[in-house]
């Protein structure tokens, strides 16, 4: 039997850190084209991509604010980052279940550049998300009637976000090396931050900003420069607790050089000193600028002529004056003003001082020919705008206005909606119970006032009518029609209108 001698194999040569580099860099495209095609971030995608389609046209009725847009786009990558934890978690336990790990021993990657890998895959479903971001705040910023400004830091949540859970996957496929661990953490990350159900207090500011995403819904759209909003540190906490939950996963896979320690320290620093500074109290010049906003609003508005009336406004919402006059001079073309008469002044107030999420009008001004308009626009904010101007030019200032009970209402709400593309609807739109018969709570930028059953039959004939057949009597009874105590059934016999047969009396 005679032996044969095998050449001695040659040395296996080190891989070098440029080699390891590019060998995470081939292997995290891979993946992250497998993470960007799964069928769970496919399906987020596309339902994140509906509910924006769907939604974003109607944002605000057409009229966005962009400092409230840019928030807006945060709450649909969140889904997105629901399904990217679940399908890298999948991905990086995908050797375990398939029973391939033993086979990368032989392998120049250990499990701590493969682990880095998986971390890097996250980048492209997070640009993925970020186009989409921001395609959602271009087309708002886009219509012709958008005012305000969009935070970049607002705009980068979202992408932050779906990193932040992307990495919070790769940490537990290290730690539970099991496949039920992630949907059971699913379900507990949607209860905590979708279903609400983690309580985090009414405080603009305190540990209500750990959460990834801060949701302040409220009635009142605030000036950008009011908000208050830490959120470009909330953007350097996020990015730094992504970077901390990535790199305590590859640490855990067993890479713990220096880089990998160093790198861990950082990310900590930017997660603490973001996390510190963005739950602090509100700044004292941010309270300042809300009480001076609220109260002197004319210290910091700008003011615009149009026609004989005067537009004031916080500086965001110059471009909007020219949707409020069209309202006022149809009002005043319909009306028995004069030349002669004072000119109006529409002013826009808002009540500031205690945080966006309050639901705090501000209160009817004793101001003559003064009118208040909100931040909001479009839908019910038009017919409403529409009565406090009538109502103003009806009985002098908006407090008296408010106290109408009488038949000037009949010539209030008809100048008010006789104009609009739809009276009747805007009509129903404007009263608190959305009626066009009996007697109902008309809404206001300021206070409420009443229309009894009588005044809304006389208002429901004279909408029927041309409206410039009516502006004519109006015109020519306009001295009777705005005296105090006249009653609905006279204002109908000044206008031409059946007698109504409903109650006139006001409601207490």
């Amino acid at each position: 039997m005679t032996a044969t001698l095998l050449p001695q194999a040659p040395a296996a040569e080190r891989t070098g850190p440029a080699r390891t580099f590019s060998a995470v860099l081939a292997l995290a495209l891979l993946e992250g084209r497998r993470l960007l095609l799964s069928p769970p971030v496919l399906a987020a995608l596309a339902a994140c991509t509906a509910w924006t389609v769907w939604r974003t046209p109607g944002v605000e009725d057409g009229h966005p604010a962009l400092q409230d847009v840019d928030r807006a786009t945060q709450g649909g990558p969140l889904l997105v980052a629901l399904a990217v934890m679940l399908s890298v978690n999948h991905a990086v336990l995908r050797s375990k279940y398939r029973d391939t790990e033993r086979h990368f021993s032989v392998l120049a990657l250990g499990p701590g550049a493969r682990t880095a890998a998986h971390a890097l895959s996250l980048l492209p479903v997070a640009l993925v998300t970020a186009v989409g971001v921001l395609a959602h705040f271009g087309y708002a910023a886009l219509l012709p009637d958008a005012v305000g400004h969009g935070s970049p830091a607002e705009l980068a949540v979202g992408p932050l976000t779906v990193l932040l859970f992307g990495a919070f996957g790769v940490l537990l496929a290290r730690v539970v090396r099991s496949v039920a661990a992630a949907p059971i953490a699913l379900v507990l990350l949607f209860l905590l931050f979708v279903a609400g159900a983690l309580p985090v207090g009414d405080d603009e500011r305190g540990t209500r900003w750990l959460l990834p995403i801060v949701s302040e819904p409220g009635p009142v759209i605030f000036p950008s420069d009011l908000l208050g909003h830490p959120a470009a540190w909330h953007a350097l906490y996020l990015a730094g607790l992504t970077l901390v939950l990535g790199t305590l996963a590859v640490v855990r896979a067993g890479a713990r050089g220096p880089l990998a320690l160093g790198g861990l320290a950082v990310a900590v620093a930017l997660a603490v000193t973001g996390g510190v500074l963005q739950t602090g109290t509100l700044p004292a010049d941010v309270r300042a600028a809300r009480e001076r906003a609220t109260l002197t609003p004319e210290k910091v508005q700008s003011c615009v002529r149009h026609t004989g009336t005067t537009y004031c406004a916080y500086p965001e919402w110059i471009p909007r004056t020219d949707r409020w006059a069209q309202v006022v001079d149809r009002i005043r073309e319909a009306s028995g003003v004069t030349a002669s008469d004072p000119a109006l002044v529409v002013r826009q107030r808002i009540d500031a001082r205690f945080g966006p999420a309050a639901d705090t009008d501000p209160e009817a001004t004793g101001t003559p020919h003064q009118v208040t308009v909100g931040t909001s626009w479009g839908g019910n904010r038009v017919p409403e705008f529409a009565a406090d101007v009538a109502g103003v030019l009806v009985a002098g200032d908006e407090t008296k206005a408010g106290r109408i009970c009488d038949g000037r209402a009949v010539t209030v709400m008809w100048l008010a909606l006789s104009a609009l593309p739809d009276p009747v609807g805007s009509l129903r739109d404007v009263r608190l119970d959305d009626s066009d018969t009996g007697s109902a709570l008309v809404l206001s930028q300021t206070e409420p006032h009443s229309m009894t059953e009588a005044q809304t039959e006389v208002v429901r004939d004279l909408l029927d009518r041309p409206r410039a057949q009516v502006a004519t009597r109006v015109k020519a009874h306009w001295t009777e029609l705005t005296a105090p105590g006249i009653t609905a059934a006279e204002a109908a016999g000044l206008l031409g209108a059946p007698k109504p047969q409903g109650d006139d009396k006001c409601e207490d």
